[in-house]
């Protein structure tokens, strides 16, 4: 048995033949920021999420901070995340100078709670940001809401996310901005890279320039900023990575299908489960333990790693826990200690096949006695 990655590129002949015909032009990159195929990418994709403005970046961890920048967030103000996430979404947050204050998620469906976003605010509240964790949209009506109330920003974390659908529209043109990642593990991939989706017009100036050091125009800089440009090479890997999209969520939709029709019958595992307003990118196909016992959860990972699958626990230690960051303030994080000790993550990306579901399906169940 070839061993299966918990995810994986999946690149072909016309990914390279897009960065050969970069190469051979000579223009990888531009003092802007923006080359040809960088404004290329940025089209398409605002046109993909319905966004009337997308700004290209080096990286999804770039862009949370460029967003952070671009609502000229304060030294001490606060903003709302998620523990029940990857750092960089804390991590942005320091960067610009602000204090993440950890929120609690919802055991249904592992995203941020909206009124434990109600009960935390505080008059140094700035900004939420809501990270819709592997794939399922956060509940983002209620969200806004409460931002329209308090005169908050909200910046949503869509670095799992694309091509996900809330309420029929797709995620990237609801929040103030939107951020996603194009890493190599993504549904989609340039790599590295990112970008930044927004309906605000002075948003998207500000943040043009923060990508440029900052800069109105050549070496006049208004604004602090970074380097932030997205090379050309990856805009062009970009276009065509997004062109395949919807392709790739139909292989990951159909295997995370089929994989909840072979373990339904396993008592000791709660399935992912889609809200009907919600159309789910699946990231990654996350099941949780009912006795939430981490001990548990490693024998399972073990057997699994040791039977070729690449199943792994995304993320097994919240933010708040970590060295640097357990020292910032929270709320009270019951449910993500309950999901941090039991959740799991299987394979389904799309160059998983049926017979490979089937076969992570069976191991799981020999593991359970099934």
């Amino acid at each position: 048995m070839v061993f299966i990655p918990v995810n994986k590129p999946f690149l072909g002949e016309e990914e390279i033949d897009a960065v050969a015909e970069v190469l051979r032009s000579g223009y990888v990159t531009d003092k802007s920021g923006a080359g040809p195929k960088v404004r290329e990418f940025e089209e398409k994709f605002a046109s993909f999420v319905g966004a009337k403005h997308a700004v290209a970046v080096n990286s999804g961890t770039a862009g949370l901070h460029a967003s952070l920048l671009a609502i000229d967030l304060k030294h001490g103000d606060e903003v709302l995340l998620p523990s029940f996430t990857f750092l960089a979404t804390a991590e942005a947050v320091v960067l610009a100078g602000g204090v993440p204050k950890f929120i609690d998620i919802s055991l249904e469906t592992y995203t941020i709670d909206p009124d434990e976003i109600r009960r935390n605010i505080s008059e140094k509240t700035k900004a939420i940001i809501p990270v819709h964790l592997y794939g399922l949209p956060c509940e983002m009506d209620a969200i806004m809401e409460i931002a329209e109330d308090h005169g908050l920003y909200v910046i949503e974390d869509a670095a799992q996310a694309h091509g996900a659908e809330y309420k029929g529209k797709r995620i990237g043109g609801i929040g103030h901005l939107t951020v996603f990642s194009f890493y190599a593990t993504k549904n989609m991939t340039t790599g590295e890279g990112g970008m930044i989706t927004t309906n605000d017009d002075e948003l998207a100036e500000k943040l043009r320039m923060i990508r440029t050091h900052g800069e109105i125009e050549p070496y006049k800089p208004i604004m602090l900023g970074h380097n932030y440009h997205m090379p050309e090479i990856l805009a062009a890997i970009g276009i065509v990575q997004l062109k395949r999209l919807p392709e790739f969520i139909d292989k990951r939709s159909k295997n995370a299908a089929h994989m909840s029709s072979l373990l339904k019958e396993v008592d000791q595992l709660i399935l992912p489960e889609v809200p009907k307003h919600m159309k789910h990118a699946w990231y990654l196909y996350t099941v949780r333990l009912q006795d939430n016992v981490a001990e548990k959860r490693g024998k399972l990972l073990k057997f699994l790693n040791e039977n070729e699958i690449g199943a792994a626990a995304y993320y097994s230690t919240p933010i708040h826990k970590t060295p640097f960051y357990s020292k910032y303030p929270r709320g009270k994080l019951d449910n993500t200690m309950k999901a941090s000790k039991s959740v799991l993550s299987l394979p389904i990306h799309p160059l998983v096949t049926e017979k490979d579901v089937e076969y992570i399906c069976s191991k799981v169940k020999a593991f359970f006695g099934e």
